[in-house]
């Protein structure tokens, strides 16, 4: 494959080749350069693009995403993101059917290879289901992924506990340990049954929900787990206001600092979000969350989208990388558009520190590339050199919408979207050619994801605290007069 730019590797860096090429045979890369003096079977030229490692999503969208229902929608208790204890004391049931459960996951799943992601960690609300996510579920999202070709990290999500509203509007924590800890149980048995499955493709992982819902035993046992299993850990962390005070009132520390007490925190530990940490901006305190990670090696997941959506948002991301903190990056909602998340987190970065210098665009590419696959162990992801796998994007530099280019990264983070990827290619396989994936019905799928979601909504009223009608739960921008058409 030829193009007028290449992001080839040397020296552990990303470089730029001008009318670069790469060879790759079955899946894996042979050469990256220029001059390739070998026998090839078919050349591709893609023209005026750019030929780049895919994205590592390490927090990646994988159901259709609730939490865009709370972007104008305040606040969330009132809204329908936490549960009136009227609802619990009903018995929580699962909104979706299996059928649907797995068609999200394909749908998100293809959503992703289209925004040029090609290795994601998946990420789904728990705030619609029964409890946790099941292992059949995501045996139908492993043959969902390999039917389209994308690199996955899976394991169900599970937790002891749940917060929900009182009549009186304080919010408080249910916990059945005895229930979380067979998810936890469940989960183990999934990753040692499906880990390597599918040509490598499928990876799994431990994914407790997040730290406030998850009781002090089942983080000890899950981080015996995760070491003795060798798989990630995933727990999302230091992401709420909510979230700090119950841990605080709870254990008597900041999130970190509990998990460094429970000896959680190793160098395979991905903790989304760490917005919320001690000594900061955001939670004032004698704390050293920041240390504690840094020394732990664990991977703070970025997540600029979504947390600037709410108002929130790292310290800034060029402070936690000056304290030696490993950063990959997440997109945690919808549209999982890397692109658009590493422009937010640039822009905010530089809001933070009142300084254009403080971050580059390079800082935010090398992030979701070599940032992900240092937090996955995998140096043979996230660059395009020889004895790496064959997993890389083509995006379009020729789109008159993008403006003049002068640096193609930078183009990426000043003009392009998600929508500029045209082809992709995830082991040495093309699952995506000029935004097209085999098998995939992007119009009906996106039809039949509408009247999903719509009927999701229509169900909000039973999980909304005072059961208002859905007009209520979510506001319109302005006054609708006459029939609503989707």
């Amino acid at each position: 494959m030829t193009a007028a730019w290449v992001v080839g590797h040397e020296d552990g860096k990303h470089i730029l080749l001008p009318c670069g090429e790469v060879v790759y045979q079955d899946a894996e890369i042979l050469y990256v350069g220029h001059g390739f003096a070998g026998e090839v079977d078919e050349r591709i030229d893609c023209g005026r693009s750019l030929i780049a490692p895919g994205f590592i999503d390490l927090d990646a969208l994988s159901d259709l995403d609730t939490t865009v229902l709370s972007f104008d929608n305040h606040p969330a208790w009132r809204k329908g993101r936490v549960w009136p204890k009227s609802y619990m004391d009903a018995g929580p049931y699962e909104m979706y059917t299996p059928d649907e459960l797995v068609f999200q996951k394909a749908h998100a799943f293809a959503q992703l290879i289209r925004n040029g992601v090609t290795t994601a960690l998946p990420i789904a609300s728990l705030f619609y289901r029964e409890w946790g996510e099941t292992v059949e579920e995501f045996e139908g999202a492993a043959g969902a992924a390999a039917e389209l070709g994308l690199r996955v990290y899976l394991g169900p999500a599970y937790r002891t506990g749940n917060s929900y509203v009182e009549p009186d509007g304080r919010i408080d924590l249910f916990f059945d340990e005895p229930r979380g800890l067979k998810g936890l149980d469940d989960a183990i048995a999934f990753c040692g049954r499906m880990d390597g499955r599918h040509r490598g493709l499928v990876r799994t992982m431990l994914a407790p929900d997040r730290i406030e819902t998850c009781t002090a035993e089942l983080l000890r046992r899950t981080a015996a787990a995760g070491r003795e299993l060798g798989v990630p850990v995933r727990l999302h962390c230091s992401q709420s206001e909510f979230e700090r005070q119950t841990v605080s009132r709870l254990h008597g520390m900041t999130s970190i600092e509990w998990l460094e007490s429970l000896g959680f925190l190793t160098d395979r530990t991905l903790l989304p979000h760490g917005t919320h940490v001690s000594p900061s901006r955001l939670a004032p305190g004698p704390g050293r969350d920041l240390e504690i990670i840094a020394e732990s090696g664990a991977v703070v997941v970025h997540c600029p989208l979504v947390a600037g959506r709410f108002g929130n948002g790292l310290e800034s991301f060029a402070t936690y990388r000056a304290r030696g903190i490993r950063i990959g990056l997440g997109t945690d909602t919808s549209p999982p558009d890397m692109l658009l998340n590493m422009q937010i987190g640039l822009m905010t970065c530089r809001l933070a520190e009142g300084n254009a210098t403080a971050c580059r665009a390079e800082d935010y590419f090398d992030a979701a590339t070599l940032g992900g696959a240092d937090a996955l162990g995998r140096t043979d992801l996230g660059r395009l050199a020889p004895g790496c796998r064959a997993d890389l994007v083509v995006w379009d530099l020729a789109n008159p919408d993008l403006g003049q280019i002068i640096d193609p990264i930078q183009t990426l983070m000043i003009s392009a979207s998600g929508r500029d990827a045209r082809t992709v290619v995830i082991d040495g396989r093309t699952v995506m050619r000029d935004r097209q994936i085999p098998g995939v019905d992007h119009v009906s799928n996106a039809a039949r994801a509408q009247r999903q979601f719509d009927d999701l909504m229509n169900k909000y009223p039973l999980r909304t605290f005072g059961h208002p009608p859905v007009e209520e739960i979510f506001s319109s921008t302005y006054r609708i007069v006459g029939k609503t058409v989707r």
